[in-house]
């Protein structure tokens, strides 16, 4: 067998050190074509926290761990006749039970800067698993369903979340309005609330639906 190699270098090699520019002082050159990256783009909602001391009283049929139920001694018309008993002291009085909210986020605003993309959705599955872990809301969400302009309405988009109407007319409308696909522009006002069997679908919305 034939070896092309006639002589070999058997000395040892050294790596020599040689000076060379700090990195630190070396300029970095521009990269041309480079942008930063936009932010993700959020919907804006605006809430308050509602305290028990607000003494809201709360009408129509909401679930019970919304509110707490206080009778109370009310005080009837004063009688009209001029009698002599038709004083002050002498007013009938009624004992009556009032519903007043309980500790709980109240959404007063929240707007998209995109439609049907999820942002707004997002922002309420945030706050909803910021109110769950609250000790003093424990899950509790309400909200006003009121018109932005004529022919909108927010009222099919917390629907569709799991909200619902203090009002059973209100939701027996909502739910033709989704059995007859309708868009999301019925103008139904009032009060909506997220019920506790609600809160743990929204959590995971996208995901069973």
């Amino acid at each position: 067998m034939i070896n092309n190699i006639t002589t070999m270098d058997t000395r040892p090699q050294m790596a020599v050190a040689k000076p060379m520019q700090s990195i630190s002082s070396m300029g970095m050159p521009p990269i041309l074509g480079f942008k930063t990256p936009p932010l993700k783009e959020k919907a804006t909602i605006r809430v308050t926290k509602v305290k028990r001391g607000d003494n809201l009283i709360i009408p129509g049929e909401i679930d019970d761990d919304y509110v707490d139920i206080v009778e109370e001694e009310i005080n009837l018309s004063p009688n009209s006749g001029g009698n002599f008993f038709s004083g002050p002291q002498f007013v009938p009085k009624i004992k009556k039970k009032f519903k007043y909210l309980k500790n709980c986020y109240l959404i007063d605003f929240i707007q998209s800067p995109k439609t049907r993309c999820g942002l707004g959705t997002e922002a309420i599955k945030n706050l909803a698993e910021k109110a769950m872990f609250d000790s003093r809301a424990q899950g509790r969400i309400v909200t006003f369903s009121a018109p932005m302009v004529k022919e909108m309405s927010p009222a099919m988009f917390f629907y569709k979340l799991g909200f619902r109407f203090t009002s059973a007319e209100a939701n027996k409308y909502m739910e033709e309005c989704l059995a007859q696909n309708m868009p999301d522009i019925p103008a139904q006002t009032g009060m909506m609330y997220l019920p506790r069997n609600q809160l743990h679908k929204l959590l995971r919305y996208g995901e069973l639906f």
